[in-house]
């Protein structure tokens, strides 16, 4: 591995000769500047460092975005110095992670051992109700002889303010997810296996587990029930829809296509252009009805563009203004002779919707 990676500085560096230095030992001062210049925030090269045990102790790098390990390591502290290296934070470098690139299981062995962390000295224990609600909190040090004393007590964080996104915890069977901004760390439930991801390519990952194709997910997704149930399964692996769009950068888009585009590349549609579709290509779907049942059908469709597919639910959006205006829920399923045809004119507006 060491001849690989050695053939590979060369060849990058007989393109760009200041991108790679090999660092051997200190080597006097010419070792000492380059080891500086990797160093220093401001500088784009040396772009790779390769060396024997430098970079180990006494080097603060904090923009190192990758640690390749090319030999076994086997002392735990060596291991924790090495990888140490890239745990630095510069929120305005953009460095918020780094990859750990492991070309000899040192990694997933290290990691795995109890030793890493050890036993935690101070430990946060939650009271929880029948409902899984948290009722309160207390910390705990736990001492060398296996006692434990309750240090602090207190109760727990208030709700959030309106408008304001509640933290989430998350619980998966087989495994942990933890999401972090948009990266996921993912490992077994031996914790011999780990991996960094994108939150967007794992959401990719487990859509196409449960449907190989784009048609397959339309085909459950067109209906109120079948989308209930594949949102539940997503956040049962950790992905919420919410974070999904916000990832994307596109607010205005139906989640639907969202997941589409990001598990297989297909074109990111809003909600609006599939709205003005369904409004251009399927005049005779609306044409079935009255003219003030199309005005509801219109009104719905406009709540859909505005905040997306909670506004199908029946009957909860007729109460909403301007629906409500047209008159109590009752009237307006009287447009459409009667409360299950009306059910059955949204239903069949959603199918179309992304026919």
């Amino acid at each position: 591995m060491r001849w690989a990676l050695n053939n590979c500085n060369l060849d990058l560096a007989r393109k760009h000769p200041d991108y790679v230095v090999r660092i051997v030992a200190d080597e006097g001062k010419i070792g000492r500047g380059h080891l500086d210049r990797f160093m220093e925030l401001e500088t784009s090269v040396p772009t790779l460092v390769t060396t024997s045990q430098l970079l180990t102790t006494g080097v603060d790098v904090p923009t190192c975005k990758n640690i390749v390990i090319a030999r076994v390591i086997n002392s735990m502290t060596e291991f924790k110095q090495v990888i140490g290296r890239g745990t630095r934070v510069r929120d305005d470098y953009g460095k918020f992670y780094f990859n750990i690139l492991d070309y000899t299981g040192s990694a997933t062995r290290l990691f795995a051992d109890p030793d890493f962390d050890g036993q935690p000295v101070l430990l946060t224990e939650e009271e929880m109700n029948a409902l899984g609600e948290t009722i309160g909190e207390h910390e705990v040090i736990r001492e060398e002889d296996g006692s434990e004393i309750i240090v602090d007590v207190f109760e727990p964080e208030p709700p959030p303010e309106e408008g304001e996104k509640p933290q989430r915890k998350y619980y998966v069977n087989g495994g942990c997810v933890e999401i972090a901004a948009h990266i996921v760390h993912e490992m077994d439930a031996d914790g011999k296996q780990l991996r960094v991801v994108k939150f967007t390519d794992y959401a990719a990952e487990k859509v196409r587990s449960m449907y190989p194709s784009a048609a397959e997910l339309r085909s459950k997704w067109s209906n109120a029930q079948e989308r209930a149930a594949i949102i539940t399964s997503l956040e049962q692996h950790g992905i919420s829809l919410l974070d999904l769009v916000e990832a994307s950068k596109q607010p205005g888009a139906d989640p639907f296509d969202v997941l589409c585009n990001v598990a297989y590349s297909a074109p990111l549609r809003t909600r609006r252009e599939r709205a003005e579709r369904l409004r251009r290509e399927k005049k005779d779907f609306f044409e079935r009805y009255s003219e003030p049942a199309r005005q509801v059908l219109n009104d719905i469709l406009e709540k859909y563009i505005e905040y997306g597919t909670a506004e199908f639910k029946i009957p909860e959006i007729l109460k909403l203004p301007p629906i409500s205006e047209r008159g109590t829920v009752m009237e307006i399923a009287a447009l459409f002779n009667g409360a299950e045809q009306l059910r059955g004119a949204v239903s069949d507006m959603q199918t179309l919707l992304y026919a």
